[in-house]
């Protein structure tokens, strides 16, 4: 990979010397007589502590996480931020500062080179575009100081209807989090990150900067991320107003698929490292660069009684994802407005909320030139215009202090217009379409609490989905571009489940058991072609799919001998994803392990935690929708330990190892419909790597 651009250089350097202005007016700051406040009390109605948000999400009726990242020895990856939760899967596609393939109850999970089927949310407003696509590797856990997770039709959002739900990412702000820390390890890993801010008893503003970069496991898999986050808020007792701005560059190189016996002859190897290889990776430089600047807006007025939240963003986005044969650069702007209305009427509490967003967007698509990867003919240029127009209705009505019943309806408009400038030709696609949901709530205790629902769920395809390129013969400048015709994915969910505490005191244990059956009409399928990273087109499943599954954790702390305790976390993740009819009758739908399992265990001493940690996918899963005996991804399990140590309130240290027993295995593969186990699709997992980081928090 080329060495960074001078503009991220500098960008880098001015945010760094200016992270540490708001120290340099400390004196006048002072005459503020700031109060910081600490912990679960450092709450507000946009900035929610941990507490406050597992109690809001009590009132959902469905399956939730609320996950606190800061609180993991390492943060390095999407990956670290959410493990040990249950109904999230993250595949690892190149084990770097990449795209991890997100899921959330099978929704999206064959969808390449971006993610879709789940609303990512940054402080309560969308970083989807407006055509429900992102790039996850844009996010940056360090600065999250809570993830909020709402699991399927759960979502609360009006603009949220898919089956896979929603992500909040909810930023630190003021003097929370100060710190700064480096990171290095195996694979060439570097990590740099430095955050600083003020705090006044109405005004509080913080900027935080961050650099890594990887060498990768893999050959031709180096990556690196510049992020550049910023926030300001003014704030009294009936009022807050807060102001986010982001800049991120990532990029990274793609080592691609390779046959399945490589995984395990050669897993640091590609597509090129035999003679004949096609295609020749180190030739075609297959690679993605990601630019996205954002803005965004947000305020609250009002109380518990009757209150009001209102929202803007804006983001800009320029990404050139280069595959094997076709380089797509893609351009654009996305502009979103949000407004909701809170109250309670006597037992009823109820939400109305409107959500709109739009993306403008340019795309082309370009031959990939065999022997040097350079871009030769353009062969689509598509405008690319997407509109969501939403509004949601919610009750609650608490008809005894134990029973809840709840009630959401949400009502879209979506439009996804295209038009190819080389032909002329367009395609004008538009859905209307209601989500309800209908659920009930029993809490016969504090510690207890049980729940179920019905919901309908809609999803619109993504560009990445209507858009399709392929190369026949790329010397020859024979290409050719397509825009499919797509109707929604719905699906018809029905959920039970529990969660509650187990004991009392020091060694209470939280627990949680979701169970869900979703019958899936018009299911979009993605798969891709012959050199196994490039989309070889998506389409509606003629016949039913169904989706159901389990999801349960448990964590907690036991005693331990001398002065110390045992923290333990555990997360089971069942998926069984089904044809219910059609070409692929009775097969399992490729894309997601049948079994996860992640657990942890930690001995915690004074200021010393270390223990072990299992990340196991026992059985094996299909990688393709025939379900071809030998093509499987094969079972494993991967285990790791981590250490850490805190010295006082400002120093601590932590290193952690990964794979220790050096196993090989397959992280992720392509999607196809039948396949060899000598095609390219497989994508091999790290080897073994160590770790270590230090960190000064102010």
């Amino acid at each position: 990979m080329s060495s960074a651009p001078i503009f991220r250089r500098m960008a880098l350097g001015l945010a760094l010397s200016a992270i540490w202005l708001p120290g340099a007016q400390a004196d006048n700051i002072a005459t503020l007589a700031p109060v910081v406040v600490q912990g679960d009390d450092a709450s507000s109605p946009l900035q929610p502590s941990p507490a406050k948000e597992k109690a809001r999400l009590q009132r959902v009726a469905g399956g939730t996480n609320v996950v606190t990242p800061q609180e993991e020895v390492r943060l390095a990856t999407l990956r670290d931020a959410l493990d040990y939760q249950p109904g999230i899967v993250v595949q690892d596609f190149f084990g770097g500062i990449d795209q991890p393939r997100l899921n959330i109850r099978g929704s999206g999970i064959q969808s390449n080179p971006l993610n879709r089927g789940v609303l990512l949310m940054q402080d309560g407003l969308p970083l989807n575009e407006a055509d429900g696509s992102f790039v996850i590797g844009l996010l940056e856990p360090r600065n999250a100081r809570l993830i909020s997770v709402r699991r399927g039709a759960n979502a609360l959002s009006a603009g949220a209807s898919t089956l896979g739900g929603e992500l909040d990412f909810q930023s630190y702000t003021g003097t929370q989090n100060e710190v700064i820390s480096v990171e290095g390890g195996s694979f060439g890993r570097l990590g740099l990150h430095a955050a600083k801010g003020f705090q006044g008893d109405q005004l509080d503003g913080r900027l935080s900067v961050s650099h890594d970069e990887s060498e990768g496991y893999r050959n031709h898999a180096d990556s690196h991320r510049t992020s550049i986050q910023g926030n300001f808020g003014v704030r009294n007792d009936r009022f807050e107003n807060r102001t986010y701005l982001s800049y991120t560059d990532l990029a990274f190189d793609i080592p691609t698929v390779v046959p399945k016996q490589r995984v395990w002859d050669d897993p640091r190897g590609v597509m090129g490292d035999q003679p004949g290889d096609n295609p020749n990776i180190y030739k075609r430089d297959p690679h993605r660069k990601t630019e996205q600047f954002r803005l965004a807006n947000r305020s609250y007025w009002g109380d518990d009684a009757l209150n009001q939240t209102f929202g803007l963003y804006w983001q800009n986005i320029d990404d050139t994802f280069t595959e094997p044969t076709v380089s797509t650069p893609t351009t654009g702007d996305t502009y979103g407005a949000q407004w909701q209305l809170a109250g309670k009427w006597n037992t009823v509490d109820y939400r109305l909320a409107l959500d709109w967003a739009r993306s403008d967007m340019e795309r082309d698509l370009y031959i990939v030139n065999p022997n040097n990867g350079s871009n030769m003919k353009r062969f689509g240029n598509f405008s690319m215009l997407a509109e969501n127009r939403s509004a949601l209705l919610g009750l609650e009505w608490h008809i005894t202090p134990q029973w809840s019943l709840v009630g959401d309806l949400k009502y879209t408009q979506a439009v996804r217009d295209t038009k190819d400038r080389l032909t002329g030709q367009s395609l004008d696609q538009d859905w209307s379409y209601a989500s309800p949901k209908v659920g009930i709530i029993w809490k016969p205790s504090q510690a207890l609490r049980l729940f179920a629902n019905v919901s309908r769920s809609n999803e619109a395809p993504s560009y990445w989905e209507i858009i399709t390129g392929s190369v026949q013969n790329p010397m020859a400048g024979q290409a050719s571009a397509t825009m499919s015709k797509l109707d929604l994915q719905r699906a018809l969910t029905y959920e039970i489940g529990a969660d509650g505490i187990l004991a009392e005191g020091d060694y209470a244990a939280n627990w949680s058991l979701t169970l869900y059956r979703s019958h899936v009409d018009d299911e979009l399928m993605s798969v891709t072609n012959a050199s196994g990273f490039g989309s070889a087109g998506t389409f509606n499943y003629t016949d039913r799919t169904r989706h159901q599954g389990l999801e349960a954790g448990l964590n907690g702390t036991l005693p331990a001998p001398g002065a110390g305790a045992f923290d333990y976390r555990l997360a089971y993740t069942y998926s069984d994803f089904r044809f219910m009819g059609g070409e692929f009758d009775g097969n399992r739908i490729a894309g997601v392990p049948r079994h996860l399992i992640s657990a942890e265990l930690m001995y915690r001493i004074g200021g010393w935690r270390f223990g072990p940690n299992l990340h196991w996918m026992p059985g094996d899963t299909p990688v393709n929708h025939a379900n071809v005996a030998g093509t499987e991804q094969n079972s494993y399990a991967l285990l790791g330990f981590k250490l850490a140590y805190q010295h006082d309130k400002h120093w601590s240290a932590w290193l952690a190892g990964d794979n220790l027993t050096d196993r090989k295995y397959i992280s992720s593969y392509a999607i196809r419909n039948t396949s060899l186990a000598t095609a390219p699709g497989y994508l091999p997992g790290n080897g073994r790597s160590i770790s270590a980081g230090l960190r000064y928090a102010f």
